[in-house]
């Protein structure tokens, strides 16, 4: 006999629905942000007892029934612009949608990242309720995504530039992983985390698309001034070469001023950056790469290093520095590194290179000491 899962009990689509009504029963499932309002008839004959319905748009009287059930109903909340219920992570054309007519201040995300600023400091408990609700489902989406993957992180910092020779090192990068068979994961963001997601992006491609791709982008180098001009010179990538390699991007609101790239297939996009911070390093399961960043980079570096020192998700993880200019003089965060894993299992998972070609290569080797 098979025991249910959690997951088996979520209904994310009309589809799951029809199939939990095929089968006789409703009750003990969770349904998110399915708009039920043609299916009032399967509503009033099917046991919803212990159910609950999270954003989902049903008629009055099958709202009736399903709580005279014992179910519970989270009604959809009007007027915000994200769904705090989904069940799913964002796609870039969720997040950019309306870019091409309104600019991107018309964006989803533009538009959430202002009803956060709005929200943020006033102390209201259902404007907090309703992020942490959202962030909470983000969480299970990505699990879901990224069960079974073998995923690798790619840390760095938003500045860097497209059009230069940095940028062009983490697209290749990205590129190699992906074709390795890894499923590389970023902060989502510009600049590092952004060619990563390109490389990834580029990998069914044949080599020369992501040269092509880099002098297209070089035209809008920065997200400054203009984040549209920007956005749409990922969008006349993806539109000239459709069907790229998949990644994930896992961006924050908080820092909002920064917007997602357009080249991570699947985003999973926060309000609260611990959770976010916690749930990228987590996900990286085989290993992080950390190219040359600022605060943001070096937070993730000893984030990542503590529950590799005390073992908190089993053995300690492979983690790679790319730069020994810039992690022993500039930020000297690998002497301090070196000297915490001393003496401990992490010792031998720890690496220093001198460029990011160099990277995959030492990622190889401790993963095979791993073994």
């Amino acid at each position: 006999m098979t025991t249910a899962t959690p997951h088996d009990r979520e209904i994310e689509s009309l589809e799951e629905f029809d199939g939990a009504v095929a089968r006789g029963s409703l009750a003990g499932h969770r349904v998110q942000s399915v708009d039920l309002t043609g299916r009032t008839a399967e509503l009033l004959r099917t046991d919803t007892a212990s159910a609950v319905f999270l954003g989902c748009p049903m008629e009055p009287d099958a709202a009736a029934k399903v709580r005279a059930d014992g179910a519970l109903v989270f009604p959809p909340v009007p007027d915000l612009p994200f769904d705090p219920y989904g069940g799913r992570l964002y796609s870039p054309d969720d997040l950019f949608q309306g870019l091409e007519d309104g600019g991107y201040e018309s964006t989803p995300d533009a538009l959430a990242y202002a009803w956060f600023q709005g929200t943020k400091a006033d102390g209201d408990i259902f404007a907090s309720m309703l992020r942490a609700v959202h962030d909470d489902s983000i969480s299970d989406a990505l699990d879901e995504r990224l069960a079974g993957e073998r995923v690798v992180g790619v840390m760095g910092g938003h500045a860097m530039g497209r059009g230069t020779d940095a940028y062009a090192g983490a697209a290749l990068l990205g590129r190699e992983l992906a074709r390795a068979g890894f499923t590389v994961a970023t902060g989502g963001g510009p600049g590092a985390m952004e060619a990563a997601n390109l490389g990834a992006y580029a990998a069914p491609h044949p080599d020369g698309m992501l040269d092509d791709a880099l002098l297209l982008l070089a035209k809008a180098p920065s997200f400054l001034p203009s984040v549209s001009d920007w956005a749409q010179a990922a969008f006349e990538v993806r539109h000239r070469w459709p069907r790229g390699g998949d990644s994930v991007g896992i961006p924050t609101w908080f820092y909002g001023h920064e917007p997602p790239n357009a080249f991570a297939g699947h985003i999973a996009k926060y309000f609260a950056n611990a959770t976010r911070e916690d749930g990228l390093l987590a996900s990286s399961n085989t290993g992080v790469i950390f190219l040359p960043g600022a605060a943001g980079t070096l937070q993730e570096i000893f984030d990542n290093a503590t529950p590799n020192y005390y073992e908190s998700r089993g053995g300690p993880t492979p983690m790679v520095l790319v730069d020994r200019h810039h992690w022993t003089d500039h930020l000297p965060a690998w002497p301090l590194l070196r000297s915490l894993a001393r003496g401990r299992s992490m010792e031998s998972r720890i690496a220093l290179v001198d460029s990011v070609e160099e990277a995959p290569g030492a990622l190889r080797r401790l993963l095979a000491d791993a073994h």
